[in-house]
């Protein structure tokens, strides 16, 4: 079974200094009929403004992970982690019994573009951790290339769940086949650009989940970024 998700069925806030964009239910945003996907809760596309971002608050049990389409944003936490990530940088987060943190936009003339990702874990009440990865784009082009699993392979950063994600960039001819494991399901979102998944075209900003599929078939790429999910 493949079910769309349009972009344009996604939950909007635009608070000035951020305009998100909820592909699941998150803050004011409540959809029943998209709470999430298997363990992953949340997706959000955010935009921050120059010099603007997210205060410290807090977290507890969830698998976070930010990726950088444009701009750069800087990360401070209370476990003493201090970094500026920037496009092809994969940061996660594991929040556990608690970690607080706060995220902004250094520059004070360009935009921060960037995906942040919820997991849920299979595990709760550890020690916070957090963990910062490069994928540069020659490792994504024309490839699904892993930036997150259970058990850290091929360079991945780490995540505390039964789950992968893969990031791809595909254009014109290129294309990648992702073969699915009897009852796994996929997730995947199209973070800019336009690619066909199993022959259904889409934009920048829509999905599809997959379930029952022997396979993710990507192709007809127009300067698309995709990130895969393959989910228990």
């Amino acid at each position: 079974m493949i079910e769309l998700r349009k972009s344009t069925e996604r939950g909007h806030a635009d608070h000035g200094w951020l305009d998100s964009h909820h592909s699941f239910s998150f803050a004011d945003y409540y959809d029943p009929r998209h709470m999430g996907f298997a363990s992953l809760r949340v997706i959000n596309e955010d935009v921050v403004q120059p010099g603007q971002g997210f205060g410290t608050h807090g977290h507890r049990d969830m698998e976070i992970i930010t990726y950088i389409l444009a701009g750069a944003l800087e990360h401070k936490d209370s476990m003493g982690n201090g970094s500026i990530i920037r496009p092809g940088d994969v940061q996660r987060m594991s929040a556990g019994t608690g970690v607080r943190h706060s995220e902004f936009n250094p520059s004070q003339e360009e935009l921060v573009h960037l995906l942040q990702i919820w997991i849920e874990p299979a595990v709760t009440g550890i020690a916070p951790e957090y963990e910062e990865k490069h994928f540069d784009a020659a490792s994504k082009r024309g490839r699904l290339r892993l930036i997150g699993s259970s058990d850290g392979r091929d360079g991945s950063v780490t995540i505390h769940q039964d789950a992968a994600v893969y990031a791809a960039l595909l254009d014109g001819a290129e294309h990648a086949t992702y073969a699915l494991a009897p009852g796994r399901k996929a997730y995947v979102h199209v973070a800019r650009g336009a690619v066909s998944v199993n022959g259904r075209a889409l934009n920048a900003g829509d999905a599809v989940k997959l379930s029952g599929e022997p396979a993710v078939e990507l192709t007809h790429g127009t300067a698309a970024e995709v990130l895969l999910f393959d989910l228990a």
